[in-house]
Parts: structure tokens; C-alpha cells; sequence
């Protein structure tokens, strides 16, 4: 179970080590004997998994000011092909982390700042804002070193518009022209917000109820002069690093929570509501059939650069034309319940 993956996380943690902001996740200590429980398991027995999620978890309705309904989208691992030199049609770069990068976790400053971040270059001995995509489309960061020595290319890729949403996915696989596979994923964001180029679209007058994953990749190759232009509109920009093979075929790239994800099992949250490593009970509509309820377990184990907000989630759907299709798909109203350790639960204040 994907939750197995997140306890092996939480026991190398001290007894008293807080788990989420403000301790939302109780303590370290609290998971102990739940996760043991959870271990224990038949594989794929899930009567008997959702009975020891009865016995050690107490559900707590998430919620924005009183409101518990939110948005639930969805994300998967897209493949694209790729050449580790710039040559033929390989002539779109995919950027490691710059060197000059400075990234600043705010929670270590001010506890009210706890889960936000930001990003910059230090000019003059201040930290001033770092290059968007639009200046770094335009050649910012012509000749910057990347992180740790050697060029800011990572890999070179034949396709824009995939590259642009590869960022979007946070990780992919790269199908490199000598049929090998090198798989990226996230390693760092330049600090500016995100910004969902659907919006602009809508203003351009596409319908705002036809605006999908899909419809924004057609409509950005059916207009190429007008293509870089709208993708620009999205400050926000991602660097890459290169990935280990994972351990089994089926599992996902590393999540921010460090351990790999599991296809319709993993979820992005905003972490600076939620911990890392929560079980959550999702309630939303069926991507592909809204008629139908998607309700399973998942786990946080990531986060997103447009996943904001107490009642907000990101689903990992895996990789493949079937991941692609319900992650593109999926802009579900939904609404989820956090799964607290009994003991941790126990401390909560009672109203």
C-alpha cells in the first residue's frame, strides 16, 4: 500500500518529531503502532485493510473557513523523446537546477510562514527575484552553470509544447534517441507564481467548459504564432534533475515526500495544511464519468506549484495514454476526510 511507503518515512523520525504544520499529523511516536498494523497486512486484502484503518484512524472532515468542498485535479507521468545533445530536431532544452538558484523555505524564519517558499538570485547582496519563463525563453540564463558543475541542459527534447507541460507534470520519461530511457523529475521552480494558461485561452474565446489537458495541447499546436506567446503567460518555470531507475516497473517518480509514488494512490496537496504522509478518504467525481464518485484512499505525498489551499488536491494517475486521459480529464469537485492517528487525535482539543 502506498501508506506503507510514507511509515517507512515516518520511523526514521525521532518519538517526538512533529509531523505537518503545527503538528497537524501529531507525532512520530503516534504512527508506531499504526503503521506496524498496516505492515502486518495480507497483500491485497482490503477488508482487512480497511478494518485496521477503522481500528488505529479517527476521519476529520477537511475544510476552508466551514466549507469543505474543493477542487480535485489530476497529473501522471508523460513520456517524451529526447537526445542528450543538441542535434536534428532535438533543440529544446530541459534545464537542471541553475547554480545561482537560492531557494528559501519562509516556515524557517517566521512560523506564520511555515510551508511557503521562495526563489531568487542574490544581486548586490540582495535577494532579488529570479528570472521568468519568458526571460529565461529569451536567453537569461545564457552560459549560468548548472548546480553542481556542467551545462544548464539537461537533456534536449524535440517538442515545446511537451516540454512546457512535462513542467506542468512535475516528471517524466525521456525516450532518448539511442532507446534508452532517462526518467526527470522536479528539482526546483523559480519562484514565481503559476499561472494556468487555460485561463487565457478563455479570454482568447475558447469555452471555459471545452477547457481540458487535451484541448489546450491541440489549441496550442493548431496556433504555433501564438503558442510561445500563451505558454509565456505562465511565469512560473521548473528545473529538472535526472532520476534512479525505480525500484518496480509500475512505481512513479520520488513525490516531495521523497518516496515513489503509486499510480490512483498518491495525492499533491498544499503542505502548508497538510502533512506529508497522510492517509486522506477522497469523495469526488469520476473523471471520466461524472455521474460516478471516485472514492478511495489516498496519500499525500507531493505537492504542485497550483496546488493551493486546505481543500485542494492533485492526483498521481501513473503513466501511460490511460494516466494521461484522467489526469487530463480531471477537474472534479470534491471534498476529503484526514486520517489521524487515534493518539494524535486523542490530544485534539474538544470544541
Amino acid at each position: 500500500m502506498a501508506i506503507n511507503r510514507s511509515c517507512a518515512r515516518l520511523a526514521r523520525l525521532a518519538d517526538a518529531a512533529v509531523v505537518g504544520p503545527a503538528g497537524i499529523g501529531g507525532q512520530a511516536q503516534d504512527w508506531r503502532a499504526p503503521c506496524a498494523a498496516l505492515a502486518a497486512l495480507p497483500a491485497g486484502d482490503h477488508v482487512a485493510a480497511r478494518s485496521a484503518l477503522e481500528r488505529w484512524f479517527v476521519p476529520y472532515a477537511a475544510s476552508n473557513n466551514g466549507d469543505t468542498k474543493g477542487l480535485f485535479t489530476g497529473y501522471y507521468e508523460p513520456e517524451l523523446r529526447g537526445s542528450r545533445s543538441r542535434s536534428g530536431r532535438y533543440v529544446v532544452p530541459l534545464y537542471g537546477r541553475p547554480a545561482d538558484l537560492i531557494t528559501v523555505d519562509l516556515g524557517l524564519f517566521r512560523e506564520e510562514l511555515r510551508g511557503q517558499r521562495i526563489a531568487g538570485r542574490v544581486q548586490g547582496g540582495a535577494l532579488r527575484p529570479y528570472a521568468s519563463r519568458a526571460e529565461i525563453e529569451a536567453g537569461a540564463l545564457a552560459a549560468t552553470p548548472r548546480d553542481g558543475g556542467g551545462p544548464l541542459e539537461l537533456v534536449w527534447v524535440d517538442d515545446g509544447i511537451d516540454a512546457f507541460f512535462l513542467e506542468i507534470q512535475g516528471s517524466g520519461r525521456i525516450v532518448l534517441d539511442d532507446g534508452s530511457i532517462l526518467r526527470v523529475g522536479y528539482a526546483a521552480q523559480n519562484g514565481h507564481p503559476y499561472y494556468a494558461i487555460g485561463r487565457e485561452l478563455v479570454s482568447r474565446g475558447v469555452p471555459r467548459e471545452q477547457v481540458s489537458m487535451q484541448s489546450i495541447r491541440a489549441w496550442l499546436a493548431a496556433n504555433p504564432d501564438q503558442a510561445r506567446e500563451v505558454m509565456n503567460k505562465n511565469p512560473s518555470f521548473v528545473f529538472f534533475r535526472t532520476l534512479a531507475p525505480p525500484a518496480a516497473a509500475d512505481d512513479g517518480p520520488l513525490g516531495a515526500e521523497g518516496v515513489a509514488l503509486t499510480p490512483g494512490r498518491s495525492l499533491a496537496v498544499d503542505r502548508a495544511h497538510l502533512a506529508m504522509g497522510l492517509p486522506v478518504w477522497l469523495d469526488a467525481e469520476d473523471p471520466l464519468e461524472a455521474s460516478r464518485r471516485l472514492q478511495r484512499l489516498l496519500v499525500a505525498q507531493d505537492t504542485g506549484g497550483a496546488i493551493r489551499g486546505p481543500v485542494r488536491g492533485d492526483v498521481f494517475w501513473g503513466f501511460g495514454s490511460d494516466a494521461a486521459e484522467r489526469a487530463g480529464k480531471m477537474r472534479s469537485a470534491g471534498r476529503y476526510w484526514i486520517l489521524l492517528p487515534r493518539d494524535a487525535a486523542a490530544r485534539i482539543p474538544k470544541a
